[in-house]
């Protein structure tokens, strides 16, 4: 199992930094919020007016059939296409002597097809029961896109949907890894998608107090570990990667973006969604991740934090990283929260932000935390405030952590 090493071959991406892998580093590196109005759904009646929407995106173009289309919910449109975007980067489809009951698939969603569930509610409200679509259940299961995926491409590997909300991404990343190392399949499509933009969702967050209403500001209006900040501010979209077993890649003359070498995971064990006071689920996620990667905390430069502008939360992983890298936190680890630009996509955060570490690594630039003008006190580390950084990173590690206590943390390498 130790022998397996796992690489990363393709990334695909759709947020509110741009409509692909691409635009949206390069936006990140500019330090560009994606967060404005928003645009899909009329506001007046709610407290929160702002959020990260993917724009002028058509995902006519990533499937086959149109029918199918029609029958998956915003949620499964980004997924797929995402997942087309990385499968296509990596060019493991064109392989000629592909086993694909070898590749798996592993494409989770923190929430699902809220939007299919709204409209369909509102149907047998003030319609009838026979005015809900046929479609409901399968357009509204979060596991309907990772199966969908796999039946377009033939993908006869394992194939799941995990479920931990906000390191629903993580999860889903890490353990298509743990398969490969296991044996188990060679190469997985995996990643996660969200979009909870809606009604529901937007009143469900902000009647919890979870979310920004800095509404007259959006692009200032997520700020992690700054002491304006107020929530996080609510994204949509998809990341995900090709992860492939090193000899597999190789064979076919892949090239190879990473290479996965930890991952770490836990829960708090303490509530339903405040992160544990100490940080101390997160610091044991972390911890694990470094294990497993046979590494000391001097060896990463970057961690790309959870980071999501709340007030409690941005502490916590402040102690929890001091906690895992101890004198290093301060010593030279550079942390940042690409959240502050795309907003928290939820169950997609993840599979945005290992994009994030990834080409930290190939190119050697930290993105920023924009609208970190008053740094907490108590959030006491590099946060790399405001504008990119050109650094040599070997190692980056990337944090999700979710409501009900799920930690998740993934650590790549440069290969």
């Amino acid at each position: 199992m130790e022998k397996r090493r796992v690489v990363v071959t393709g990334i695909g991406a759709v947020s509110p930094l741009g409509n692909d892998a691409a635009s949206t580093w390069e936006s990140m590196k500019q330090g560009r919020s994606g967060i404005g109005l928003i645009e899909s759904m009329d506001t007046t009646d709610y407290s929160v007016k702002i959020g990260g929407e993917v724009k002028d995106f058509d995902h006519q173009p990533y499937f086959a059939n149109p029918k199918d289309a029609r029958r998956m919910d915003r949620y499964a449109h980004l997924c797929i296409a995402a997942a087309q975007m990385a499968l296509t980067d990596s060019g493991l489809n064109e392989c000629d002597h592909l086993d694909r009951n070898r590749v798996g698939v592993m494409l989770g969603s923190g929430i699902g097809g809220l939007g299919t569930l709204e409209q369909n509610h509102t149907s047998l409200l003030q319609k009838s029961p026979s005015r809900v679509s046929p479609f409901t259940i399968p357009m509204m299961i979060s596991n309907i896109a990772s199966g969908v995926f796999s039946m377009e491409h033939g993908f006869g590997g394992p194939n799941m949907a995990i479920v931990t909300a906000c390191a629903t991404s993580n999860h889903s990343i890490g353990e298509a890894w743990r398969m490969i190392k296991f044996g188990d399949a060679d190469a997985f499509v995996a990643g996660g998608s969200e979009a909870a933009i809606y009604p529901m969702g937007v009143a469900g967050f902000g009647n919890m107090k979870a979310l920004s209403t800095r509404n007259d500001e959006p692009t200032r209006a997520s700020r992690p570990f700054d002491c304006g900040r107020d929530g996080f501010v609510m994204g949509e979209g998809a990341g995900v990667v090709v992860l492939e077993e090193l000899e597999h890649a190789k064979k076919r003359g892949a090239t190879i973006l990473a290479e996965l070498t930890g991952y770490g995971l836990s829960a708090d064990a303490y509530h339903l969604t405040s992160p544990h006071p100490e940080g101390s689920g997160a610091a044991r996620c972390m911890d694990m991740a470094l294990k497993h990667a046979g590494r000391n905390p001097e060896e990463v430069q970057y961690v790309n934090a959870h980071g999501t502008s709340t007030p409690q939360g941005d502490i916590c992983e402040t102690k929890a990283i001091k906690k895992s890298f101890g004198p290093w936190a301060k010593e030279g680890l550079v942390v940042s929260s690409t959240k502050s630009m795309t907003g928290h996509l939820l169950g997609a955060a993840g599979g945005i932000e290992i994009l994030a570490c990834i080409n930290a690594l190939r190119e050697g630039v930290i993105p920023p935390t924009i609208n970190l003008e008053d740094q907490d006190p108590e959030c006491d580390l590099d946060y790399c405030a405001n504008t990119a950084r050109e650094i040599e990173v070997k190692a980056a590690l990337s944090n999700s952590f979710g409501f009900g206590g799920h930690n998740a943390s993934l650590l790549v390498e440069k290969f």
